[in-house]
Parts: structure tokens; sequence; C-alpha cells
């Protein structure tokens, strides 16, 4: 019966097994390869199983989000105000920013705000807010607060100059369709519970490698682990894009208390959670510009993301090597034979490909061909440092992170 065996188990066990064992006279193979069969082949069918499941269960994930229906208009909308902190001259910032000054809803205002008055965005800021006279847009140039994290710090200097209890934070390398505002807004008055509306985005714009292989990590790893846990009852925000309700926030403890944490969106999404409230996926998908991307600058962004999704959560950290096909490869190899290849290649198109026509259609569709396996390798190594590095750079400040992502400031060297 031993002919019948996976060539792949045959030649696990062939390693495993030592020359002295006993063989079979006729073929030569060990009389252990059945019993060492049966060991390996469920320890391998686990993880490989798991991955399947899970790659599959993220682009549906990600197709109960896009494909929900909109609301229609509703009656009165509740007014907000839309932050938006600026720091630098983001790829096509006028644009991002001219698609908030186009928004349908009835009842909304701009705040933007800058640490530094020479800062490139002002000018823009300035050219747009006289093109459009008759949107309401404050542009606040601020010293900023104590905080740790530059953009919290940045928000804390905007939110005295808010009118709306609804604010809408949106990162300026994002561009909205007109009807995103309302929408969030309409969103949010579904259900009493709501705390925060949130988004997925899709990376688009790509103009170099390094912002191809960004576009292909968004639109396929970071999308479904996004919607899939947000879908199964355990949010993910995204600080791009988070709608929630100021005095609800000051209950809870304010901004305040974020602005010594790197993730503070995903802090943010837990508080209200935590508190009992609802955060919900708006179906409308953001575009995030990426322009051009160096491949040094992309690793960096990624591994410092990495870094923090391991000081969040340790274990899963630990398990997100499991979803990644390339590094099971040699368990399919195991279980599934030469077809393995074939396996760790349809859940990388079906993961990558998938997510990118779901996200935004079929334009560019051939770059996650084309790189999915290199993003793959470049993510493996990413996993591997980022429980290593204890430093980040970010705006140009230079700081520890701990556990939770806190952020330390360097004690002094002793002279």
């Amino acid at each position: 019966m031993n002919q019948f065996v996976n060539p792949g188990v045959q030649l696990a066990c062939r390693v495993l097994t030592t020359a002295g064992n006993h063989s079979d006279p006729v073929g030569g193979t060990p009389l252990a390869l059945g019993g060492m069969m049966d060991l390996l082949t469920p320890v391998c069918w686990a993880p490989v199983l798991g991955c399947t499941a899970w790659i599959i269960c993220g682009l549906l994930g990600i197709a109960c989000v896009t494909r929900r229906a909109r609301r229609g208009r509703p009656g009165p909308l509740l007014p907000v105000t839309v932050l938006k902190p600026l720091a630098g001259h983001d790829p096509d910032l006028y644009a991002n920013l001219e698609s908030f000054f186009r928004q349908d809803h009835p009842d909304y205002e701009l705040v933007l705000g800058v640490e530094d008055p020479a800062d490139p965005s002002v000018r823009v800021v300035r050219s747009l807010m006289c093109r459009y006279p008759e949107v309401p847009a404050r542009l606040v140039i601020h010293e900023g607060g104590r905080g740790s994290n530059p953009k919290v710090r940045n928000l804390l200097g905007m939110l005295p100059h808010a009118r709306h209890d609804w604010l809408l934070v949106s990162d300026s390398n994002i561009r909205a369709p007109e009807h995103y505002v309302r929408e969030l807004a309409a969103e949010a008055t579904r259900r009493s519970d709501i705390g925060v509306v949130t988004n997925l985005f899709a990376g688009t714009g790509e103009e170099s490698l390094g912002a191809a292989l960004e576009c292909v990590q968004l639109n396929g790893f970071c999308a479904a682990g996004m919607a899939l846990p947000t879908v199964l009852g355990d949010p993910v925000v995204t600080g791009k894009s988070m709608l929630f309700s100021r005095r609800v926030l000051e209950q809870l403890g304010g901004l305040e208390r974020a602005q010594h944490v790197l993730a503070e969106d995903y802090f943010l999404g837990k508080l209200f959670q935590h508190a009992g409230y609802r955060v919900v996926l708006a179906p409308t998908v953001l575009h995030n510009h990426i322009g051009r991307l160096g491949t040094l600058a992309f690793l960096r962004r990624h591994l410092r993301w990495a870094m923090l999704r391991w000081r969040l959560r340790p274990g899963t950290g630990l398990l997100e090597v499991a979803t990644s096909p390339l590094a099971l490869l040699p368990l399919a190899l195991v279980v599934l034979g030469p077809w393995a290849i074939a396996w760790a290649a349809a859940l990388l198109v079906l993961r990558d490909v998938g997510g990118w026509l779901m996200l935004r259609g079929p334009r560019g569709a051939y770059w996650p061909c084309l790189l999915g396996p290199l993003r793959e390798l470049a993510s493996l190594l990413i996993w591997a440092l980022a429980p290593l590095k204890r430093h980040v750079s970010w705006r140009g400040h230079r700081v520890r992170l701990g556990m939770g992502t806190l952020l330390f400031e360097e004690p002094p060297r002793p002279r």
C-alpha cells in the first residue's frame, strides 16, 4: 500500500526516518512510513485548511461590506465637522482635499489644521478656500500640544474650532466621492448605539514599484484583515476615516487619552466598543492615492504597521504567518504534493486579485498578478523583524514603542 502514499509525505518521512530503520524488503520503503504519515498529515492539514478558510472568508468579508446597499437620502442629516490634520504635501494633495470641498452634505464644515505656518499644505488649502468660498472652511495654524502622537496633537489643536458634535477625522491622502460625508452621517443614525463609522480604503494611483507593492498590500491583506474581523464582531477602525460624537468621546475621557499611543485609531475604536457602542463599516470604499513611493519607504511603512499589530495583539501577530500561503508551502507539500504550488498560487490570486477587483475594479489588476509573490516575501520578512524592532520614526520623530503602542521618549544617555 505504500506505493499510494503522497510523494510529499514520502519525502518528509524519508528525511525524518534514520538510515537504521527496518525497511520493506521489496520496495525499500521504511516500515515506519505509514505511522509517520498518520502523525504528519493532521498536523499539516490544520494550518493549510485554516489559511484557505481565512483567505476565502476575508474576501467574503470585503464583499459583505462593499456590496451592502447604501442608504437613500433620509430626512434631516446630522451636521458634521470634518477634521483634516495636515503635514507636508501628500501626492495629489490638491485633488484629495478638493473632493472634500465638493461634498453634497447640506450641513458640514471643514477644519484643516497644521502646526507649521510654513508647511506646503497651507498654500494648497488657501487656494481651495478661495475657489470654494461657499464651503464653510477654516485653516487652523496652531502650536500643537504635548502629546507624543503628532496626528493626535494636531487634532487637539483643531478641536476648539469645530462647531458640530459629530466629528469626521479624515487623512489628507484620502479622496472621497461626493456622497461620502452624507453617507456616514446617515449610517450614524441607523441605530442609537453606533459609536464610530469607518470605511475600507483602496490603494490607488501607483506610479512606482514601491507604490504598486503598497496597493497590492492595501487591497489584499490589509482590506481583508479589516473587513472580516469587523463583520465577525471584533471591529477594526482605520484612522483614515472615523466619524464619532465628540460629546460621547468626552464622556469616555476625551481625545487626550490617545495622545501617547501610536495606534490612536485602534485605541479609539476599542474605547467606544468597550463602552458598549457599535463600530460599523460604511459601504463606500475610499481611495488612498499613493503616487510615487520608494520600495524602502513601502517596507518601512509596513514594518511600522506590523510593529503595531505585534504590540496590540501578540498572539494574533504570532499567528499572522499562518495566513501566508507562501509560508505554509512546506506543510502544503506534505499533504498536497506537487499540487501545493497550485494551491499557494490560487490563494494568492484569490486574495490579492480578488480584493483588488472588489475595491477598485479591473484597472491595474495585473499588478497583484505580477507582484503578489514578491509582496508576500516582503511581508514575511517584515513579520519576522517587527517584534524585534523597538523604535519607530514617524514624521521625523523617533520614539520607543511599547506594548499597546504606547510611545516613550528616549531617556537621556549617561554622560
